[in-house]
């Protein structure tokens, strides 16, 4: 008897995984939260539902792979359905200069995506600004597409930033700019930057001497000069 306990606990747990993907598999076949055909993301895999087993869901990937998963995964853990509807929404973050008018590159925008069919009239697309950056203006654009397929995601994406790109920088000169800094040089003084009592990057608070102002090139010359008398003490 002990001997039969000790084997039905082992077969038990042996037995545990699969039953677990059975019942997971059933439930799934049951409720559809997905179908054959639909497109899927699930964790890292994202492709199109292949076969729906009582053991495991396989996908075939965008680049021609196919993934097995287990049944119970797929119920215990979230799934993203793309073509769960007949429409899906789209953005693309477009970032324009702080020298440029933003309700101007807005309409640009509009009139750009209004001329494309594979953007949907209905729901209308929508642009919005939405960040001011270190350099740029950060504006999103949202539209919709059917059907919501990865191919059309593609191709309607495509069509949207070429005809942005051309609307804006071509046709009308808005800057599409990327990322600046500004190098400030601590030795500008408020002879010709201000008074640094009010604006100070980088100087001390207390009330030091500030120094006079001197150029780069006055600067990069001393250092010349300073290196060529080192170079001559050395020879001689």
């Amino acid at each position: 008897m002990q001997l039969l306990g000790i084997s039905g606990v082992a077969i038990g747990f042996a037995f545990r995984d699969i039953l677990q993907n059975f019942l997971a598999g059933i439930l799934i076949l049951l409720t559809e939260p997905f179908r054959i055909d639909d497109q899927i993301v699930f964790k890292n895999f994202e492709g199109t539902v292949e076969n729906i087993e009582t053991r495991a869901t396989t996908i075939q990937t965008y680049d021609g792979r196919r993934i097995v998963i287990p049944n119970a995964e797929l119920f215990t853990n979230s799934v993203t359905v793309n073509t769960a509807f007949d429409k899906r929404r789209m953005e693309y973050d477009i970032s324009i200069g702080y020298g440029d008018d933003i309700d101007q590159a807005k309409q640009l925008i509009l009139e750009a995506l209004h001329s494309l069919k594979e953007v949907l009239k209905a729901p209308a697309p929508d642009v919005l600004a939405m960040d001011l950056g270190e350099s740029t203006v950060n504006i999103r654009v949202r539209w919709w597409i059917a059907p919501p397929r990865r191919i059309d995601d593609l191709r309607s994406r495509d069509k949207v930033i070429c005809a942005i790109k051309k609307k804006l920088y071509v046709e009308n000169g808005l800057d599409l700019p990327y990322p600046t800094q500004n190098i400030l040089f601590h030795d500008r003084t408020e002879e010709i930057d201000g008074d640094r009592s009010q604006q100070r990057e980088g100087w001390p608070a207390d009330k030091r001497k500030v120094p006079k102002p001197r150029r780069i090139s006055g600067s990069v010359r001393k250092l010349t000069q300073g290196r060529s008398q080192i170079d001559d003490n050395g020879q001689s």
